[in-house]
Parts: C-alpha cells; sequence; structure tokens
C-alpha cells in the first residue's frame, strides 16, 4: 500500500501542519496487524472514547479525557498507558526551533541517549559532542575522534550510557569512556579510545569501512555493517567478534537488533534489499532466515519497532516503507531483472524514469512518500513508543525540511521547515514531545510543542472530532 504526500511547498510556514483526504479514504483498506496494534497502543479506552451507545469518537480533546477520568468512566479511576499516549501524541513537537548548537561542519548523526538524558552529534570530520539535556544542554563531553580516514560514519551509544561506539571509515572501531572525569576527550591523547580491530587474517589484509553501529539493548554487544558487505557481531565482555556473516553484495549502510532477547538482526544494503538474520542458525546455515524485497534505490537506514516483527527503511528512491518479516522471501531472485537504467545517489539526480516505477515483488506493507533521499544516508524513525506508541514515523530529507507521517493512515501531519541543507538526522525525545534535527548547515536544532497548550491536529481532515 502506497501514501504519497504533497501537502505542502513550504513556502510560507516555518512548519506546518496538515492530513489529506486521500490519504485518510485509504485507511479503510489498510486492514494490517500492525494498524490495530498502533490503536490499540496509542487509543484511549473505549468507555472514555464512547459518546452514544455503540459510537465512539475517532479522536477526543484533552479536557473530555480528564473529565472522563474524574468521573471514572474507565472503572479504573487513572488513566491507562494508552490513555496517556492518546492526550500526548497529539502534541507534535513543530514549535520553534530553538539553535542548541552550531557546529564548524555538516552534521551527520545526532540521537539522544535511550532515557533522553543526554545527546550526542558528530559532524563532518572528528568531533562528537554530548550535552547533558537535563542540564541546559551543556557540553558534558567533546570527543575527538581516532579517525585515520575521511570522517566518522557512525556512533552508538550503550542502553547504560556509559560507552559510546564510534566507527570511522576503517575496520577499527572506538570506544569511549562516556562517564569519565575527561570533558576533552582527545583520542589516546588526553583519553584512551580503545581500538576494537574486525579484520581478519582469512582477509588478507583487505581495507574495509565500517559504516554502521547499533547497541543491543542489554548494551553487552553491538552489531556493525561494513563496505564489503559484511555484518559483524562484538561482544564486550569477551572483547572479540563473535559472529560474521558475508550478509550482502554490496555496503551494509544500515544494522539493528530487532528485538530485546537479540536473536534477529535487520540489515539494509547497497543491493536494495533488507535482511533478516537469526543469529541461532546463521552459523549452520550462512544465508539469512529471509529477504524482504521492495525497494529500488539504496537501503540507507532502518529502525525496529522493537518487537522482533516491524520496522521501516528509508531508501534512495525516495521512500520509506514499513515491513512485516512475516512476509518475507527465502531468495531474492525477483528483485533485478526490472530497472534499465543506472544512477548513484551520492552525486545523481533520481532518474525522472524511476519516479513512478513500482517494484513487482514488494514484500512490503505500506509506503509513504513526500520526502527525498539523496546525496547522504538520511535516517527514519517510529515515534517514541512511550509517548506516542510509535504513532508516527519521522525523517530528514534532502530539502533540508523534516517531515512526520501517520503510521496508519499516511498522511504527512507535520513539515519542519528552518534548515538550509540537508537533513541527514534527527531524534524525537523518548518522553517529552520534543525533537532535536541536524543538518549539512551545521546546527542543530530543537522542536517542541506550541506552548499555547493546544494540541496540534491535521488542519484538513474534517472527520476529526475534538
Amino acid at each position: 500500500m502506497e501514501f504519497v504526500s504533497d501537502l505542502f511547498d513550504g513556502s510560507s510556514f516555518n512548519n506546518e501542519l496538515g492530513g489529506s483526504h486521500q490519504t485518510n479514504r485509504q485507511l479503510k483498506s489498510l486492514d494490517h496487524d500492525i494498524a490495530h496494534l498502533t490503536k490499540l497502543r496509542s487509543g484511549p479506552q473505549e468507555n472514555l472514547s464512547r459518546v452514544l451507545p455503540g459510537k465512539r469518537e475517532f479522536l477526543i480533546s484533552t479536557l473530555k479525557m480528564m473529565a472522563g477520568r474524574e468521573a471514572n468512566l474507565s472503572g479504573r479511576g487513572r488513566f491507562s498507558s494508552g490513555d496517556c499516549r492518546h492526550v500526548l501524541s497529539k502534541y507534535l513537537p513543530v514549535n520553534g526551533p530553538s539553535v542548541v548548537d552550531r557546529m564548524l561542519t555538516k552534521v551527520h548523526v545526532s540521537q539522544f541517549s535511550a532515557d533522553g538524558s543526554l545527546f550526542l552529534a558528530a559532524s563532518l570530520g572528528r568531533q562528537i559532542k554530548i550535552y547533558d539535556v537535563e542540564r541546559g544542554w551543556k557540553v558534558q563531553k567533546n570527543i575527538l575522534a581516532s579517525c585515520v580516514r575521511l570522517t566518522i560514519t557512525d556512533t552508538t551509544l550503550s542502553p547504560d550510557q556509559r560507552h559510546l561506539v564510534y566507527s570511522c571509515m576503517s575496520p577499527v572501531v572506538n570506544i569511549v569512556d562516556v562517564g569519565s572525569s575527561t570533558k576533552e576527550s582527545l583520542a589516546n591523547v588526553t583519553e584512551v579510545h580503545e581500538g576494537l580491530d574486525f579484520s581478519s587474517p582469512d582477509e588478507g589484509g583487505h581495507f574495509f569501512g565500517v559504516r554502521s553501529l547499533k547497541f543491543s539493548m542489554d548494551g553487552q554487544e553491538f552489531v556493525a555493517g561494513s563496505t564489503e558487505g559484511n555484518i559483524y557481531v562484538y561482544d564486550l565482555e569477551a572483547k572479540k567478534v563473535s559472529i560474521r556473516v558475508s550478509a550482502h553484495v554490496s555496503d551494509v549502510n544500515t544494522v539493528c537488533f530487532a528485538e530485546e532477547s537479540g536473536h534477529l538482526i535487520y540489515s539494509g544494503s547497497d543491493d536494495n534489499l533488507c535482511k533478516v538474520w537469526d543469529r541461532r542458525c546463521v552459523r549452520a546455515e550462512g544465508g539469512p532466515a529471509g529477504v524482504l524485497m521492495g525497494h529500488i534505490g539504496v537501503v540507507t537506514f532502518i529502525d525496529s519497532r522493537g518487537d522482533g516483527r516491524y520496522f521501516i527503511s528509508n531508501s534512495a528512491d525516495h521512500s520509506i516503507k514499513l515491513w512485516d518479516i512475516r512476509k518475507m522471501s527465502s531468495n531474492s531472485t525477483c528483485y533485478r531483472g526490472y530497472t534499465n537504467y543506472e544512477w548513484e545517489y551520492r552525486w545523481m539526480d533520481y532518474p525522472q524514469q524511476a519516479r513512478d516505477l513500482k517494484h513487482q515483488c514488494d514484500y512490503s506493507v505500506a509506503t509513504y512518500k513526500g520526502h527525498l533521499v539523496l546525496r547522504s544516508l538520511t535516517r527514519c524513525y517510529f515515534s517514541p513508543e512511550y509517548s506516542t506508541g510509535h504513532k508516527y514515523i519521522y525523517t530528514g530529507s534532502h530539502d533540508s525540511f523534516v517531515y512526520i507521517y501517520d503510521l496508519v493512515s499516511g498522511a504527512q501531519v507535520a513539515k519542519l521547515k528552518y534548515h538550509k541543507s540537508t537533513v541527514r538526522d534527527c531524534s524525537w525525545h523518548p518522553n517529552y514531545p520534543m525533537l532535536v534535527s541536524s543538518s549539512w548547515d551545521g546546527e542543530l536544532v530543537k522542536w517542541e510543542h506550541p506552548g499555547s497548550g493546544e494540541p496540534t491536529l491535521p488542519a484538513n481532515n474534517k472527520r476529526l472530532r475534538r
């Protein structure tokens, strides 16, 4: 199912809100498990949403929710987690923005820590800054990385916020002690940045670079993807690579663990494919648990919903796709032979003849369009579970905007305008309606919900009632 957002031209407002009649009509045909799960997690309790016998409101105002709680309509005397998310998810982080910092070069990576107390930003070259969010965004640690080639390609912060791992275009990644007292962390001068070598004697000295990193949810290991098409899992306690898999025929741009157990890993590559790996059988069988086809451009990023079933991917075909791994294929024989052009997203414009092209074996659940992915490995994410129940998808864009889509309807609910260049990364605070975007213009800016206290709602959607 494909959603196309063309609601705004971005010419008149710093941030824009809206809804589409077209996408909301399509909502009726998206009868999928994830649509029902999202409604359950981000919707109000049934008695709170009932206005007439047998009839429920699509959206309830905060005032009505509070009145229902005081009247104990739910029978619990308090809001459920779904009630809380229903209220919080209406307050989108679209106000502002305010400038957090201006860095000297392009910002490539920017992320909140798992609890939202820290924020890290990595720029083109060797600089990584870690900010203390709860102390007025003061710089807690200023890191000058040990990069022998090019620039920092990725960073990942452990869930307990003790360790930061960063990669450059090299087979060696480095780990830094985030909690140390050293504020100015100059690699191996003022502080040791331990090098973790991913090369193997079997590779005959072949040079490669690590492109992507992600910690496991327990912080005991992290997964990495390389330019030679390999996936690695590094065990921090054993201090060695525990798994090495030849995963793709081209660069692995993105990797992540699927869920808390760490058994499943998702990967995306320059070969346009997303793959699912089961660590419990990868040594014996060698191949992936499954392949997911549908993109006709490079896969730039993958974000897991954290349930071991659903994930989203961003691609240089200017789309985000939602996947259910229960629909994966055992092979990728269908994915080639349907294009008659060649292009390189890093320096070429997207081919005109490909704009309406669809993959003949598209296994995705839904497709979201409106943003642009060019020149960079642009990232996309689910909105936080705690405050929104993963109700939204958000992404940066080559056109300098941040886009927010409704997961179920596909509507573009917000388009944030401020930056003057590509927005490669952005991060939504895990607990509050706050989003920080980072751009190639060097700026980190913070978006929050409107200060008037009024929730942000799709302006053109007449089906919604308050």
